[in-house]
């Protein structure tokens, strides 16, 4: 590991001036996955401030909907009875996502924040613009089985992994942030960068700005998260759906659907979302919106069955969001399925 030097922060002013200030340093709440990326030599801080004692941690109402404090843990926001109720597509994203251990240090602010799980990008023998911009991406030509099908370029063709983020872009959540140059309110869906040619950048942030909050706006809808993974234990996504609906009678008033693991950000389908807009829910009409919202990805060697796998659990996701299939489990707990069985539930021809 890089030597480096730790401060804890005594308010928000100081740490956004310190971190600010240095551009090698780097802030630090529950560490999950800050930490694994030190131990494994990719992330090399010389400075680490401490943020997990800042007041950030609480979960109260705001303009009709919740603002969940920065240093709120995954499984306080996954439990809390208000997230429950009125995003449940939030809490099953979240236990999802990850172990009861993991969810009891991971933040709110640090879970959109985690790095790619590429093992290229994790493997400092490997070549990865997002690690070393300049090197080449090894996963274009490498075993890219877990890799982008959408938004991604010649530099980088690197996955987001969180389950959280795909369900908070659904939601339309707003990031607050405190930075050097004052304070800032981000749409969730701006939030994250595509690679282009600077892979190395996940966010907008600025270097030392600091998350405050994540904002949800108020809904009164139904919200809905289902992930496709290799194995049934904790892994990550191989494709994610999350679905925000709003009704009006027995029709679609407003839809939002975000997509996990296939892109480097969580990846909105407004094509898709405008076909809903005013139709009655139907297995034909979700079959059409699926097909829509992946005519336009681009697979590489070897993860074309993305497409297929997206579409089926897009249609799966929306069938029970909107009240057609029953709902898997209920809200508060978690749900995903292996590959296969999303895969063979409600097939789609070609």
């Amino acid at each position: 590991m890089h030597p480096f030097q730790y401060e804890r922060a005594r308010n928000a002013k100081n740490a956004v001036s310190t971190v600010a200030q240095n551009p090698t340093a780097t802030f630090i709440a529950g560490g999950t996955s800050h930490v694994d990326l030190m131990k494994e030599n990719v992330h090399r801080p010389d400075l680490v401030v401490d943020i997990s004692g800042l007041p950030l941690q609480s979960i109260g109402g705001h303009d009709g909907g919740i603002r969940i404090g920065a240093n709120v843990s995954n499984t306080q926001v996954a439990y809390h009875p208000d997230i429950v109720a009125r995003y449940p597509g939030l809490s099953e994203a979240i236990l999802a996502g990850a172990s009861a251990q993991i969810r009891n240090m991971a933040t709110t602010a640090g879970n959109p924040l985690q790095r790619t799980r590429c093992p290229y990008f994790r493997d400092t023998t490997q070549a990865c613009n997002k690690r070393e911009p300049g090197t080449g991406c090894a996963a274009l030509t490498g075993i890219n089985r877990v890799h982008a099908i959408f938004g991604a370029s010649e530099a980088c063709v690197a996955t987001h992994p969180s389950d959280m983020a795909v369900a908070l872009s659904a939601l339309d959540a707003i990031v607050q942030t405190r930075g050097p140059r004052g304070n800032r309110s981000i749409p969730f869906t701006d939030f994250h960068r595509l690679p282009g040619n600077m892979p190395q950048l996940d966010t907008v942030l600025q270097q030392g700005e600091l998350i405050t909050s994540i904002d949800l706006p108020a809904f009164s809808g139904r919200s809905h998260y289902l992930k496709a993974r290799d194995r049934a234990s904790y892994a990550f996504a191989l494709v994610s759906c999350a679905i925000a609906l709003e009704m009006n009678g027995g029709t679609i008033r407003r839809a939002r659907i975000a997509l996990g693991g296939v892109a480097h950000k969580p990846w909105r389908t407004p094509e898709a979302e405008a076909m809903l807009v005013g139709k009655t829910p139907s297995e034909v009409l979700f079959r059409d919106v699926a097909r829509a919202a992946f005519a336009h990805a681009k697979p590489l060697e070897h993860n074309a069955y993305k497409v297929p796998l997206g579409q089926n659990l897009m249609v799966r996701a929306l069938m029970e969001t909107s009240g057609l299939l029953p709902l898997q489990g209920t809200p508060g707990t978690a749900f995903a399925s292996s590959a296969g069985s999303v895969a063979g539930i409600i097939p789609l021809s070609a």
